[in-house]
C-alpha cells in the first residue's frame, strides 16, 4: 500500500501480456537466449521501486536489476546528472576529464581511510580481474585462495576463481593456480554442525585445503562479504575477521569482491564496515552506479602501486557519463541516508519472511542483512532437498500478483529479497503480503 492507503502493483492480463509477448518473439528470433530465466514481463519504465512494462501492468521490485538500482528506479538526480554529461562529453579514453577527478575525489572519500587510491572500470568481472592480476603482480607468486560457491564473473581469471560450475562448464581446463575451500553455507553445512558451537569447523578445512593443494606460491583470497550468486549465503559473525587475519598469517593479500554487497545494500555504505575488515583491494560495482555501467578498485596505494603505467586499462571505464552518475549516486546515499533506511527495511522484512517462513511448507530458510535477504525453498524442510521448479513458478506467481523477484543458488532454489534502498514501509508491507499470497499459490 502507498502512502495514501492506495495498492500500487496492478496487473490487469495474463502475463506475458499481448504487447510483451511480441517483444519476447521478436527477441527470441533476434538475440540469442543464454541469459537467465525472468517473470515474463517486457518492462517500458520504472520509479523508485515501481516497474510499469508495455502493457501498462504495474509491479513492484525485489530485484533491484540484480542488486543494481541501490538508488532506485531513474532517481530524477541520477537522470539529470547523466543526461548534462552525455550532453557534454561522452568518452575520451584515458584522457583526463575533470568529471572522473570528482567521482574519483568522492569514491575515496566514502571508502575505509587505508583504501587512499581508486581506479575506474566499467563491469565487476573487469574489477575482479584486475584484482587478481594485482595480488600476482604485487607478491611475485599466482595462487589465488578463493572459495566454493563463489561468483567473481564469467571472465576466463574471473571464473577460474569462482566456485559455481556454471562459469566453468565445459570451458576447462581454468588457468592454474586456483585454490578453492568451502565457504560456511550454514544452512547446509557438510558436518552437520552448527555455527553458535562448531568453532569454525571449516577453518580447520580451509587449512588443510590449502596445504594439500598450495605450490608455495601463494599471493592472495578474494571473497564475497556474502555469496551473491550462490544463495545470499552468509557466513557467521567473524569468520571475515578470522579469514583476513589467516591471510595475513600466511603473507597474502586480501581483496574482498563487493561488487554486490557496497553502497549500502547491507546497511552500512561497505559491507566490511560490519567486522572492521581492512583489506587491501576491493571491488565495487553494481550500486556505484546504479544502473550506469560504472566500477572500480579501491585499494592501499602501495598494493595498487605495483601496476606501472599503462598496465591496467578499459575502454569505457572512467568516461565522462559514467563518473557523472558515480557522483550522483554517493551524493544521493549520503544525503538520503539510504544505508540507514536499507537497514531499518532490512530488519522489518527479514522479521515478517521468518514469519511467513514458520507458516509455509516450503521455506526451508531465510537469512540476510539489510536489504539483501535470501528466501531459500525446499520440497521438504525435514530432508532440505532444493525446490528449484518451484522457484521457477514462484517467480511467475509473483508476477501476476504485481511482484517481480528473481531465483539465485547454486541449486537455483533461493528467491532474491533486494528491492531498492529506497523502499518505503508502504512498500515493503505490500511486497511482503504479495510474496505471502503468491507462496500460497504453490
Amino acid at each position: 500500500m502507498s502512502a495514501s492507503g492506495t495498492t500500487i502493483a496492478k496487473v490487469t492480463t495474463p502475463l506475458p501480456g499481448p504487447k510483451s509477448k511480441a517483444l519476447f518473439d521478436r527477441w527470441e528470433k533476434a538475440e540469442a537466449q543464454c541469459a537467465g530465466y525472468q517473470a515474463q514481463v517486457a518492462w517500458d519504465h520504472a520509479k523508485g521501486v515501481v516497474v510499469t512494462d508495455v502493457d501498462g501492468n504495474v509491479f513492484l521490485d525485489w530485484t533491484s536489476g540484480v542488486l543494481v538500482t541501490n538508488v532506485g528506479h531513474c532517481h530524477p538526480e541520477l537522470v539529470r546528472a547523466i543526461q548534462e554529461a552525455a550532453a557534454r562529453l561522452l568518452n575520451n579514453y584515458e584522457c583526463l576529464n575533470e568529471p572522473r577527478v570528482i567521482a574519483a575525489e568522492k569514491l575515496v572519500s566514502v571508502t575505509p581511510p587505508h583504501l587512499d587510491r581508486c581506479f575506474f572500470l566499467s563491469t565487476g568481472a573487469e574489477t575482479t580481474e584486475g584484482a587478481l592480476r594485482i595480488m600476482k603482480r604485487k607478491t611475485g607468486n599466482y595462487e589465488i585462495v578463493s572459495f566454493h560457491g563463489a561468483f567473481h564473473g564469467r571472465t576466463a581469471a574471473a571464473a577460474a576463481a569462482g566456485g559455481l560450475v556454471g562459469p566453468k562448464k565445459q570451458y576447462g581446463p581454468t588457468i592454474p593456480g586456483a585454490i578453492r575451500a568451502p565457504f560456511p553455507y550454514c544452512y547446509r553445512c557438510p558436518f552437520n554442525a552448527k555455527p553458535d558451537s562448531c568453532g569454525m569447523l571449516c577453518f580447520d578445512l580451509l587449512d588443510d585445503t590449502v596445504r594439500a593443494n598450495t605450490t608455495g606460491s601463494l599471493a592472495g583470497v578474494i571473497v564475497e562479504p556474502y555469496q551473491g550468486a550462490a544463495g545470499f549465503i552468509f557466513p557467521p559473525e567473524g569468520w571475515l575477521t578470522r579469514l583476513e587475519a589467516w591471510a595475513r598469517a600466511g603473507g597474502m593479500l586480501f581483496t574482498l569482491d563487493e561488487v554486490q554487497s557496497s553502497f549500502g545494500r547491507t546497511g552500512k555504505f561497505f559491507a566490511m564496515e560490519w567486522e572492521g575488515l581492512t583489506p587491501d583491494l576491493v571491488c565495487i560495482g553494481k550500486g556505484i552506479g546504479s544502473g550506469a555501467p560504472a566500477s572500480a578498485i579501491v585499494a592501499r596505494s602501495e598494493v595498487i602501486g605495483a601496476l606501472a603505467r599503462g598496465e591496467m586499462s578499459s575502454t569505457l571505464g572512467g568516461n565522462p557519463l559514467a563518473s557523472a552518475a558515480v557522483s550522483a549516486v554517493i551524493e544521493i546515499m549520503l544525503k538520503e541516508k539510504l544505508a540507514d533506511n536499507a537497514l531499518r527495511m532490512g530488519e522489518m522484512m527479514l522479521a515478517r519472511l521468518k514469519e511467513i517462513q514458520e507458516r509455509c511448507p516450503y521455506v526451508g530458510d531465510v537469512r540476510g542483512k539489510g536489504l539483501v535477504i535470501g528466501v531459500e525453498l525446499v520440497k521438504d524442510k525435514a530432508t532440505k532437498e532444493p525446490a528449484p521448479d518451484l522457484t521457477r513458478k514462484l517467480i511467475d506467481v509473483a508476477a501476476q500478483h504485481g511482484l517481480l523477484i528473481g531465483s539465485v543458488g547454486i541449486f537455483g532454489n533461493v528467491v532474491r529479497v533486494a528491492p531498492p534502498l529506497v523502499i518505503s514501509e508502504a512498500e515493503a508491507m505490500e511486497s511482503l503480503e504479495l510474496f505471502a499470497r503468491a507462496l500460497g499459490e504453490l
